[in-house]
Parts: C-alpha cells; sequence; structure tokens
C-alpha cells in the first residue's frame, strides 16, 4: 500500500495521455505517468515519490507495439520485459531483459519503465545504446524522435510532461553477434553488480556497460581503445583506462572489486566474439 491517495487515469491514444498530463499539471496534481508501476510503488513507499494523479500508458497503442515496419523493429515502451523475452524478436534486448530481477517482477517491469527509472541500473537501454536506435517520445508540441545517443546522458533527458512511447532499432542490428553477461556478488536474483552487452557490427566491437558507474553508458572511448591492434589484455587494459567516473563503491561491491569483475568479463566476452585469439 501507499501512503497516500492518488486519481487513476487509463488514456487511449498519445494525445490524450498529454493533454491529461497538462490538465493534472495546471490542477496543482503533480502527475506521473505510469508503465510497470514497480518503481512508483517502491520509491513511494519510501516517501521518495509522491503525486496525486498517476496516468497509465499501457491502453496505449503505439506503446504496446512490437513489430517490424519499413526495416525498423519498432518497441512499445508499455511492453513488459517479460513480453519482449518470450517474443525474442531482438535476442540481445531479450537476453538484457531476462537479467532484469525476477520472472515475477519482468512481469509488470517495462521497457520504458526500466530506461527511464531513478534506479541507477537500467540495463534494459544497453541494446539501444549499442545499436544506435531512435526514440519516439510524446509531449505538449505533439511527436518527436531523435537518436537515442541524443537524449540519453546518464539518464533519458525528458521535458516536463513528455513520455517515452516507442524505440525504433534498424533490423540490421537484430542478426549481429553479441554477448550480454551480467555478474552478481550474491544470489541469481540479487541486484546486479555490472551488466555487460557487447555486440559485434561490420567494422567494429561495440561495449555498453550497467553498474559499474551510477549510471549505464556506451562505453565510446574503451572501444576505440579495445579496437587497436595488440594482445587482447593489453587492449583491455588501455580501455579500462578510459570508464567513466565515479566507479561505484558500496556494499554489493568495491570501485576496485568492480574494475576487477569488469576486466575478467570482457576478456572472456570478447574472446568469445574474436574466436579466442590471445
Amino acid at each position: 500500500m501507499l501512503p497516500y491517495d492518488f486519481d487513476y487515469y487509463l488514456p487511449k491514444t498519445v494525445g490524450e495521455g498529454v493533454r491529461l498530463f497538462q490538465q493534472l499539471e495546471r490542477e496543482g496534481k503533480n502527475p506521473v505517468y505510469y508503465s510497470g508501476g514497480t518503481e512508483i510503488i517502491t520509491l513511494g513507499r519510501l516517501n521518495l515519490v509522491e503525486t496525486n494523479a498517476v496516468i497509465d500508458i499501457k491502453a496505449i497503442g503505439e506503446c504496446k507495439e512490437l513489430t517490424i515496419k519499413d526495416q525498423r523493429l519498432i518497441v512499445g515502451s508499455a511492453l513488459s520485459l517479460t513480453a519482449i523475452e518470450e517474443e525474442n524478436v531482438f535476442p540481445l534486448l531479450s537476453k538484457a531483459a531476462s537479467g532484469v530481477a525476477d520472472h515475477t517482477a519482468r512481469n509488470k517491469i517495462t521497457v520504458g519503465g526500466n530506461i527511464c527509472g531513478q534506479i541507477f541500473y537500467r540495463e534494459a537501454v544497453l541494446p539501444f545504446l549499442l545499436t544506435d536506435s531512435h526514440a519516439v517520445i510524446a509531449g505538449k508540441s505533439g511527436l518527436r524522435q531523435a537518436p537515442i545517443h541524443q537524449l540519453f546522458n546518464q539518464k533519458l533527458k525528458l521535458q516536463k510532461g513528455e513520455f517515452l512511447v516507442q524505440l525504433h532499432t534498424d533490423r540490421r542490428f537484430l542478426t549481429m553477434p553479441y554477448v550480454c553477461v551480467k555478474r552478481r556478488q550474491q544470489w541469481d536474483t540479487g541486484y546486479p553488480l555490472i551488466t555487460v552487452a557487447v555486440i559485434k557490427t561490420e567494422n567494429e566491437t561495440r561495449i555498453a556497460i550497467s553498474g559499474l558507474c551510477p549510471f549505464p553508458f556506451r562505453a565510446f572511448e574503451m572501444e576505440k581503445a579495445i579496437q587497436q591492434g595488440g594482445p587482447l589484455g593489453d587492449r583491455i587494459q588501455e580501455g579500462l583506462r578510459h570508464v567513466p567516473q565515479p566507479v561505484l563503491d558500496d556494499v554489493e561491491g568495491s570501485s576496485g572489486y568492480r574494475m576487477f569483475v569488469l576486466e575478467q568479463m570482457l576478456q572472456d566476452m570478447l574472446r568469445e566474439l574474436e574466436g579466442n585469439h590471445p
């Protein structure tokens, strides 16, 4: 149970959802958009989120879409992680989604809720960062679409009243070789220590990481270093010099331990993608 009451709204269209937000904001109700709801409930119980109005976007058709159209995969923001995992249209995304929380929670957690959440892991964004995906955003000026790298910098940069509708990914990425690994310090469903996703395109190896820093990120500078010539171990050591700061140091693991685990993960993952070369 939440320690406060709120009004609940279920718009059927993108426009209706945006108009509701604007109206409720004018009425001073501090509205929030809702798709999975797990974070609102968790943080609400801790008095970290409080609202008088919840706008549930799960009845909006565009937010539940999962299809390939015009050579792009369209992933609706209100799709549950379980639905994405079961459909398995985008295997890298399915793998990343399958590692979030436990199965019961994944039935409720949505891809948009995970990406837009306050909890810093947000593993579902990693495949979209690796594949230069585009995000479709709804707001008072209508729909806008932009590359995710323009919108996501430590978190998804949404203006007040906006919400994530869809993510579009070029279908050529869907069948590219990939590895996605999550490491936990404790039990299988405990909080992750580090999640690393790697995809091999025609020209490069791309790396995205969650759990190392207080935000998920695409490791552009690390990629450049690792793709230089020389032994894999030396390339990884050079790549680790380009890790963003700060590195997390908490009860799940010290910063030094996280860096050690990341190095071992990269060794194993890149050997797999590069064909076990030294």
